[in-house]
């Protein structure tokens, strides 16, 4: 039935962040921003996982665009900080497949 499905809207945005996780780096750099819990620089993350700057700066573009991650000016320098909105709704694609309720986009996600 069409009414149990997940709604259009809310399973293109889930499908976003899935496309924005689908490469293994940037799950790296989203778990590494996680846990460290503060701004970092693109030399930070470039020394945090081994790949040149252009290909950092790539993945944060990424990340950027569905809002995992937040980019402020720092001077001339910018820095990205884990969004806590966006992680805290992101949902569990097993919980998702498994017919658990999916939490609806809020803050800073959609």
């Amino acid at each position: 039935m069409v009414s149990e499905l997940l709604d259009r809207g809310t399973a293109e945005t889930y499908a976003s962040w899935f496309r924005a996780l689908a490469d293994p780096s940037r799950v790296q750099i989203v778990e590494y921003l996680a846990r460290q819990g503060k701004p970092m620089s693109v030399g930070d993350l470039v020394t945090a996982v081994g790949l040149a700057q252009s290909t950092v700066s790539q993945h944060l573009k990424i990340l950027t665009e569905v809002r995992f991650v937040l980019v402020e000016a720092v001077g001339t320098a910018r820095h990205y900080r884990i969004n806590t909105d966006c992680i805290a709704c992101f949902p569990s694609a097993a919980d998702v497949v498994m017919g658990k309720p999916a939490p609806s986009p809020i803050g800073g996600c959609a």
